[in-house]
């Protein structure tokens, strides 16, 4: 009981706050998804039931991880959009037999959901323009950096050249990450120390 009373309170704040929108979601897009969450129902304790898709731990951490992250999050959301539009049924054309149905068999509830089908593919490929527009225009660098560390995934560990290789190149690359590292740290101390500036140049 109080699981369900949980999950319609958390439902009817989504609700409220999907009504406002974010200022950098157009009302068509928000419009479709409030369509499509009406064909892919679940229930509202599976919803809050404390376990989203995407966490969203990693996005409270330094701007370069964030984008990072979303840049991932961006192409999951790519490849979900393209799994769920493969899942749709596909109209399949008229055979002989059905050609030869009465009028009156005419109009029946596979028209209708075949109908309904085609509003949900035309939406589901609305909001998959939308992910990859902001995906292509905002997050390029970010792809080209996924696209790498999936290739490292790749790499052959039990290679015996790769080892060789690997081992030659690790001075080269401990050095860029330590350094990278005391780079951070000293843009970090340099900001505290204007604003300390600052703080002591206001009257």
């Amino acid at each position: 009981m109080v699981a369900t009373t949980r999950a319609v309170v958390c439902l009817s704040l989504w609700l409220s706050v999907c009504q406002v929108g974010g200022s950098h979601i157009p009302q068509e897009m928000n419009r479709t998804i409030q369509n499509l969450l009406q064909h892919y129902k679940i229930s509202a304790t599976d919803r809050f039931n404390g376990k989203p898709v995407f966490s969203r731990e990693p996005l409270t951490g330094k701007m370069e991880a964030k984008r990072v992250f979303m840049g991932g999050v961006l192409e999951t959301y790519v490849n979900l959009l393209e799994q769920m539009l493969k899942q749709l049924p596909t109209q399949s054309p008229p055979t002989a037999e059905n050609n030869q149905l009465p009028e009156s068999a005419a109009g029946t509830a596979s028209d209708g959901q075949v109908a309904a089908d085609g509003d949900v593919r035309k939406e589901l490929n609305f909001i998959l323009r939308k992910v990859k527009d902001l995906r292509k225009h905002r997050y390029h660098e970010q792809e080209k950096l996924l696209k790498e560390l999936s290739n490292l995934k790749e790499i052959k560990m039990d290679n015996r050249i790769v080892q060789s290789k690997a081992l030659w190149e690790l001075p080269w690359l401990y050095e860029e990450a330590s350094s990278l590292y005391d780079i951070q740290r000293e843009r970090r101390r340099r900001r505290r120390q204007i604003r300390k500036v600052k703080t002591h140049l206001r009257p």
